[in-house]
């Protein structure tokens, strides 16, 4: 009997080492196979829902499948997390992450996930800052003003958080330290109640993403 030659048995290993690589290629090509949901772990209208909503309108036009953002607003976005965790591996759940992501690993400890181990990074979408944001009607207008203002009425002002843990209520917390001030937080759950209350006056300042600013400035036609 003749032995293959040596480059012939490479070339037979590699051709079998390859075909359940090329096999989970293939699903992977296939994918989606169904509608997929983007969960958003704050109310519609603020920076990460028009964010998920954008992209998801993208991917479906060039997937042909649909992508439909479910808010889940609650628990500083541990909530929609959580309904991500216990879904189907299969890629047809995803989640818009932010900072409270990485802010409730510390805050709590009761967590059913363990998020580096439960949750996997597909892709980065933005980086931004955060602004301060207040009404125009306020008296305030520079940062050194705010302050001022600020300190001559300790404990008047509310400053609106989306969330215990989340990244505007951690700017402006920040902020309190830092300038020394002291204002009452009022909790909203997500970036649009808290605009439009801002909006409204009924609290005076919100630490905001630049994209959050951006809608409510061109909302409000300010």
């Amino acid at each position: 009997m003749k032995l293959p030659h040596r480059r012939q048995i490479l070339h037979m290993a590699a051709a079998t080492v390859a075909l359940p690589a090329m096999s989970r290629v293939a699903s992977a090509l296939d994918y989606p196979t169904r509608p997929v949901r983007i969960v958003v772990g704050f109310p519609p209208g603020g920076g990460q829902d028009i964010l998920a909503r954008l992209v998801g309108q993208q991917l479906s036009e060039r997937l042909g499948q649909p992508f439909i953002v479910e808010n889940k607003p609650g628990a500083a976005t541990n909530l929609a997390i959580e309904s991500v965790v216990n879904a189907a591996p299969d890629g047809h759940s995803l989640i818009v992450i932010g900072p409270p992501a990485a802010i409730n690993a510390t805050l709590y400890k009761d967590l059913r996930f363990n998020f580096l181990r439960d949750i996997a990074p597909v892709a980065s979408f933005v980086r931004q800052p955060y602004v301060m944001v207040v009404n125009p009607s306020f008296s305030a207008k520079s940062i050194s003003e705010f302050i001022d203002y600020a300190k001559a009425n300790q404990g008047k002002l509310n400053m609106a958080g989306n969330g215990q843990g989340g990244g505007p209520h951690m700017a402006g917390e920040l902020f309190k330290i830092m300038a020394g001030v002291d204002m009452i937080t009022v909790h909203y759950r997500g970036d649009a109640p808290a605009l439009t209350d801002l909006m409204g006056s009924q609290v005076q300042v919100y630490f905001s993403s630049v994209q959050a600013a951006a809608e409510l400035i061109k909302a409000a036609k300010l």
